[in-house]
């Protein structure tokens, strides 16, 4: 489709907006409404959650991707406004997406939920907005819910996060109630963006994503300068040169225009081959008229978690390797490289950026590209001092050097912001406490507590959020940030079956909590692990030291059965010569350990 109207706007006519706000609050659902109210899409072509255009997306009911769309709005004084409206993520695993596009726009709207309040990601995604010098106009939406307590919320906004509440818009974002103010606020209480047409180009590269027909799009935001098709563009990061073929804006199909000018934010195309190649943050100029500096950027997200994803069935690794390259074309944030294990075969050591990321590749994985995958423990990046004074970062425990030359080792500690109601703070407090945290800070904004902990990652990685939601009936909502590292008295816990070490089940654990882990291990692998015909030992070790055993009895076969009357001796004879059997297999006899073992043994309470 071809725009007439590709005029030249002026800034003043436009605004650049996002929807912050913790999951559930109904950011999308209210981008649903200002895409309708504004006439973009008739009502037939409308869906629910339009933005997230991913199954997953629509099937959890949570934002992973960062969506934009054009708006055009004929305010009140008769002008015609273009609103550029981008849908962020809530989650805590994407907050490098909300970061991204906070930097593209200059204003937010803060949407709480009327009957819930503030929630901790609430506070962490309206912290990016100030952080970015937004404007920030607060929404207060499912107005029309029986719990609804307007007033006690625009007290918390304003007690809580510190902005003032008293002239929060009112809404439901499911009734369409409320929706014409919002439009009239976004065009009378944000800002315009500035930028200067004559100088030269100097836009942003928000996001890229692969299309298999356009190859990579590119989502730019133009600060100076006209962006047109045919020009000559130059990535300052990478140096790379392209040649524009396309120029267009999301409606949210892409619509062309002829060009795009200051303040607008449109997509490109450019005969780009990978995704890897368009850094996101990087300044894109004219190759000839260049601009003296680079926009600030953002920093590269970095992944927290990391964990092997192999084939259940090895004859499928192709297949893994393939669809693994498909999706990091457009996912820039997720990380792989190849590993081999003695258990498992050949697979990759993957990085994410936190559980729900992780969860999210393993699903698209297994749906989009129908493999059947086994994830083993996830793990965080440990930094290994040697005695020798170099450092190592430790992806996989498998992979520790021999204790003999580690001098110390350091773990990454997360800052935590958990919102609880007040009857079951004292669970959290102990959730907390049993997980190594140490508690900085501990505030109440009305009946609900907002605790703050210093916590080691690798304690939260596993099944923190999990044990969270189960000792708060679902009321708590959590948040964290990496804040560096630190050292304490880590040791690698190897499992041992049949005397034989399993790679895929070492984990990295405390010194203090070893022996209880490796019970607890040892224990539940005795109920997974089938009878063999010989004893199997399960042992947890530390090093050469042994903390943990359990035995898995052998299943008998009766050699006597067809003895009967004579002598004693016949059946002694019998069963020594199956004892002196049983001894050599179990020197010789491979323990075959199913699948679901693997998963099961690391999904540890507590």
């Amino acid at each position: 489709m071809t725009d007439t109207t590709s005029r030249k706007t002026p800034t003043d006519r436009i605004r650049n907006f996002s929807i912050v706000a913790h999951i559930d609050h109904g950011k999308s659902t209210l981008a649903d409404r200002l895409i309708q109210a504004t006439g973009t899409l008739s009502d037939r072509e409308m869906k629910e959650q339009l933005l997230d255009n991913m199954d997953i997306e629509r099937e959890r009911g949570i934002t992973i991707k960062a969506q934009t769309v054009r708006l055009e709005y004929k305010a009140k004084d008769g002008e015609t406004y273009i609103l550029n409206l981008i849908d962020t993520p809530g989650h805590v695993d994407f907050a490098y997406e909300v970061s991204r596009s906070m930097r593209a726009v200059e204003g937010s709207l803060l949407v709480v939920d009327a009957s819930q309040g503030v929630e901790a990601q609430t506070l962490a995604n309206v912290y990016q907005a100030i952080d970015a010098d937004h404007e920030i106009i607060p929404v207060l939406n499912k107005i029309d819910l029986p719990a609804a307590e307007p007033d006690r919320v625009r007290e918390q906004i304003e007690d809580v996060i510190g902005i003032d509440a008293s002239e929060a818009i009112e809404i439901s974002a499911k009734s369409g109630l409320g929706i014409p103010d919002v439009l009239e606020a976004i065009v009378h209480r944000l800002p315009a963006p500035v930028g200067d047409e004559n100088a030269p180009l100097k836009a942003m590269l928000v996001d890229s994503w692969y299309d298999p027909y356009l190859g990579v799009v590119v989502l730019v935001r133009i600060h100076d300068g006209r962006l047109a098709k045919g020009d000559r563009i130059r990535m300052m990061q990478t140096g790379a040169t392209y040649t524009v073929d396309r120029v267009a804006y999301r409606r949210p199909a892409l619509i062309d225009a002829g060009s795009l000018g200051p303040g607008e934010i449109g997509v490109i195309t450019a005969s780009i081959k990978q995704v890897r190649d368009t850094r996101v943050g990087d300044t894109i100029t004219h190759e000839k008229r260049q601009t003296a500096a680079p926009l600030p950027g953002y920093q590269p997200a970095v992944p927290v978690v990391f964990c092997g994803l192999f084939p259940v069935d090895s004859a499928d690794f192709e297949d893994l390797r393939s669809a693994i390259e498909k999706l990091q074309l457009n996912d820039a944030s997720f990380s792989a490289e190849m590993e081999t294990s003695a258990a498992l075969g050949f697979g990759f050591r993957c990085g994410f950026l936190g559980l729900l990321h992780l969860e999210v590749i393993r699903d698209r994985l297994e749906r989009e590209y129908d493999l059947d995958l086994i994830t083993t423990a996830p793990s965080v990046i440990y930094r290994v001092y040697k005695t020798d004074g170099t450092m190592i970062e430790l992806h996989n425990p498998a992979d520790m050097p021999d204790p003999v030359h580690v001098d110390h080792i350091e773990e990454p500690r997360i800052k935590a912001t958990i919102l609880v109601p007040d009857e079951y703070l004292g669970d959290v407090l102990k959730l907390c406490q049993d997980r190594r945290g140490v508690q900085l800070d501990l505030t109440y904004a009305g009946s609900r507590a907002m605790v703050v902990y210093d916590l080691p990652l690798n304690e939260v990685v596993f099944d923190f959020y999990d044990r969270l939601k189960s000792v708060t009936k679902g009321y708590a909502s959590f948040d964290y940030q990496i804040t560096g590292y630190q050292q304490d008295d880590l040791v690698r816990m190897s499992i041992l079956v049949n005397d034989e070490p399993v790679d895929a089940l070492a984990t990295m654990v405390h010194r203090a909590r070893a022996e209880m882990r490796g019970r607890a291990m040892v224990e539940k692998l005795k109920e997974l692990i089938p009878q063999h015909l010989f004893k199997i030992p399960i042992q947890a070790a530390i090093g050469g030291r042994i903390i943990a055993r359990e035995t898995i009895s052998a299943l008998r076969k009766d050699v006597t059965a067809k003895c009967y009357g004579g002598d004693i001796t016949r059946k002694r004879k019998l069963l020594e010569k199956q004892k002196a059997g049983k001894k050599k297999m179990r020197q010789f006899g491979r323990v075959e350990i199913p699948q679901e073992a693997f998963i099961n043994a690391l999904k540890m309470d507590g």
